[in-house]
């Protein structure tokens, strides 16, 4: 019963999953053509979304193989076959047992509370519809959704309260519906939540009641045709409220034909039978009471699985088998837990082998790196050594070569002083006219020899301290001739004294130019000239 209201919830969720899929294959177009003629041809649309069904099983696609039940079972509630439509909506809950579709298991919810209302089955209707209910909001908090789209939920609550006879509770969810509907954003036409409303007032004030429906009945001609089999039933009921029994028999005949046209609640005609011998019987017409009291005997006898007592001895039978069924399931999925934890356990083993490998190889990598940074630091040790060794090698050099400098210097001395002596007894022999020209001759070639010891003794120094004489020209620019002499014997740690000689000057001049090197140097007085020079 009122298989358009259990419709609006997952008929949004069947829209959008159609216009997901880019390519199509075989299952999905069967599955279109299926809907197509569902309406028309419900027994080759059953055949067309089995065959459906089994190709997208075989493809290992659950959300489509879910998809397919739905609408096959909604085929099924079209025509009254609730128990048929009960069993395989309980196989899609059990494939969504493997998915994280939340969605999808509160319409599969809200369809499973509606079968049990048409059966009057209070308890497990509402048991169901509110854990609908639940899953919504717990996805709307999630996903920080607005309320209305708690409204379907709130609705379905609605009509089945109202089917049950319960006014309180379905006054209460009809408040609900109406305080979080958005026209723009709820799933749920507003005018199905009137139509509810309608059928509420019918009992309190009838006339209002039908001001409401005549205001709704366009919009169910042209958007929801089929519902107006519920529609002209309860507008019929509210014209018997009023004992407006043409008006009444012209609304429950209406909604014979439209049932009979559209193929569409078939399981409702039954209570419009049994208005219509009410109506009549009220009217004094018994044969006709009595004839349609016997039509919706003939429809619950022809209905195996219609809403009554007997027949839900059958649900129950259904539902113990369901039952076993899922307890098998639990125990398939039980093992599968299990070998889940074996090859959880293997891969753990591996996991641990793996990283071991990987420790070993860091540890294999580790020591290499180490090895050849040994390696490379010993290389450039041994390189330091050796650079070490040739500038101790070039300085002993250095200081052998000065060492000779300086023996050939003194050496140099004692030669200039040989011929000093020589010159002073040459000079007392000039008496000796005869040898004056000669004499004079002599003195000046030991004047050249002097002046050609000096330069040869400067070439050879500059040879050996270039680097000295280069510091010295570039930091001291200023120097004369005469300071350079000093300062290379000063650098081959010649005595003042041993300077004067090899020079031909006093030792007081030597001291002065000590001196005027200082100054020219810029010395403080706190430093050494011979440590300053030896520094360069």
């Amino acid at each position: 019963m009122y298989k358009s209201l259990s419709l609006l919830l997952f008929l949004v969720f069947c829209f959008t999953f159609n216009r997901l899929q880019s390519q199509e294959g075989d299952g999905d177009k069967i599955y279109e053509k299926a809907m197509k003629v569902r309406l028309e041809y419900p027994d080759s649309a059953i055949q067309l979304f089995n065959k459906s069904y089994k190709i997208f099983i075989k493809q290992k696609d659950t959300i489509k193989a879910i998809y397919n039940i739905l609408n096959e079972s909604e085929v099924y509630e079209n025509n009254a076959k609730y128990a048929k439509s009960y069993e395989i909506l309980w196989k899609a809950v059990i494939m969504l047992d493997a998915t994280d579709k939340e969605s999808l298991k509160s319409v599969l919810y809200h369809r499973l509370g509606r079968i049990f209302s048409y059966h009057k089955r209070e308890k497990e209707s509402v048991e169901y519809l509110k854990k609908a209910l639940n899953i919504q909001r717990s996805i709307m908090k999630k996903s920080n959704l607005s309320k209305v789209t708690l409204v379907p939920y709130y609705y379905s609550l609605v009509s089945t309260y109202r089917e049950l006879n319960n006014d309180e509770l379905t006054r209460s969810y009809l408040d609900s519906c109406y305080m979080y509907y958005d026209e723009k954003k709820s799933l749920v036409a507003k005018a199905f939540i009137d139509f509810e409303n309608a059928c509420q007032l019918i009992k309190t004030d009838s006339k209002k009641a039908l001001e409401l429906f005549e205001g709704l009945y366009p919009w169910f001609v042209k958007n929801s045709p089929t519902y107006l089999v519920l529609f002209n039933k309860y507008k019929g009921d509210a014209y018997l409220q009023l004992s407006n029994f043409s008006e009444s028999e012209k609304c429950y005949l209406n909604a014979l034909e439209i049932s009979k046209k559209y193929n569409s609640h078939i399981d409702f005609t039954a209570l419009i039978y049994q208005q219509l011998a009410k109506l009549y019987a009220l009217k004094g017409n018994y044969k006709l009471a009595f004839d349609n009291l016997n039509k919706e005997k003939e429809l619950d006898q022809k209905v195996f699985d219609i809403r009554s007592e007997r027949n839900q001895n059958h649900i129950e039978i259904k539902n113990e088998f369901l039952i076993e069924k899922q307890k098998q399931t639990q125990l398939l999925q039980e093992q599968y837990l299990k070998q889940l934890e074996q090859e959880d356990k293997i891969k753990n083993l591996q996991r641990i082998v793996l990283l071991i490998s990987i420790v070993f190889i860091l540890a294999i990598g580790f020591s290499y790196v180490r090895r050849l940074r040994y390696k490379h630091t010993s290389e450039r040790k041994m390189l330091e050594m050796s650079k070490e060794l040739e500038i101790k090698k070039k300085n002993e050099m250095l200081d052998l070569k000065n060492k000779e400098l300086a023996t050939s210097a003194l050496q140099i001395i004692e030669k200039d002083e040989l011929l000093k002596m020589l010159k002073g007894k040459i000079e007392a022999s000039k008496t000796d006219k005869s040898k004056v020209q000669e004499i004079n001759n002599a003195l000046r070639t030991i004047s050249v020899s002097n002046n050609k010891n000096w330069e040869e003794f400067k070439l050879r120094f500059v040879d050996v301290n270039k680097e000295f004489y280069d510091k010295v020209f570039e930091r001291f620019p200023n120097l004369s001739q005469g300071d350079q002499k000093i300062c290379a014997l000063i650098k081959l740690n010649f005595s003042s004294k041993d300077m004067a000689k090899l020079l031909g000057i006093s030792v007081e001049s030597v001291h002065t130019s000590r001196h005027r090197i200082r100054k020219k140097m810029n010395l403080d007085r706190s430093i050494n000239l011979e440590d300053f020079i030896n520094s360069i």
